[in-house]
């Protein structure tokens, strides 16, 4: 097994087995991933399953972020994540592997602070799907995993923006919201699911987990379902079909 980090010390409990190569990188640095990936190639071999699970959660307002702060953001959860799905996808594709992307229920939903951290999970979800379809003519299985509140180092140090006072309330009312509705679990319950998956003959394209989370996609889903049911007639009358202009493909 190779496990890739920003620091060593971020994986400590692989740092003295000997079966696992811990590897530097900054998920950012299109090149250092590429070559890591190597690096990892080369001392085992080949790849047969990625867990592709760096990222950082930034919290507060649209309206609030700065640019440094979300294009940071952006830079590892969705970036970060595109170099990584570049350079494993020769090695998975010789291997007919497994490529698991890491999202998050705010991949499913956005929710007040957010805003941003979900844009980078919307980007990883879409870039997914089409990947997914993409790798399947090479026996390649991608499966996106939407977790809600786990006990990890994401938690730890969460960065966020500068407060706006007009926010105060809105502020409150999203803290005492999260207090009472949210669940955190244990990590390894995480996992024992993440590896049912890798281990089915037929992985599912999308892989929810927790209950929390499962029952609020299903209810977004019923939502969205309502929505253009509703509004049926007028999506249906925009469309005519009508010849290329001059210049125009399709």
């Amino acid at each position: 097994m190779a496990a890739l980090a920003r620091t060593a010390t971020a994986v400590p409990e692989f740092r003295d087995d000997e079966r696992v190569l811990t590897v530097d990188v900054d998920v950012t640095d299109r090149s250092a991933v590429f070559a890591a990936v190597d690096r990892v190639v080369d001392h085992f071999g080949r790849l047969d399953v990625v867990v592709n699970n760096a990222g950082t959660m930034w919290t507060g307002f649209v309206e609030e972020f700065t640019e440094e702060q979300a294009r940071a953001q952006m830079e590892t959860n969705f970036f970060g994540a595109l170099w990584v799905t570049q350079a494993v996808l020769p090695a998975l594709r010789r291997r007919r592997g497994r490529l698991l992307q890491i999202s998050s229920i705010a991949g499913i939903a956005a929710f007040p602070t957010t805003g941003l951290y979900s844009a980078s999970k919307f980007a990883l979800e879409g870039l997914s799907e089409a990947v997914a379809a993409e790798a399947a003519h090479f026996g390649v299985a991608v499966t996106i995993v939407e977790p809600g509140g786990y006990w990890t180092d994401l938690y730890k140090d969460m960065p966020a923006t500068a407060p706006l006072d007009d926010y105060a309330a809105l502020r409150a009312e999203t803290a005492a919201t999260s207090a009472a509705g949210g669940v955190d679990s244990e990590p390894a319950l995480a996992a024992a699911a993440v590896r049912a998956a890798v281990d089915s003959d037929v992985p599912p394209r999308r892989l929810i987990l927790g209950s929390v989370v499962y029952d609020a996609a299903v209810g977004l889903a019923q939502d969205r379902i309502r929505d253009w049911a509703a509004w049926e007639k007028v999506s249906r009358a925009a469309e005519h079909a009508v010849p290329a202009p001059p210049g125009y493909t399709t």
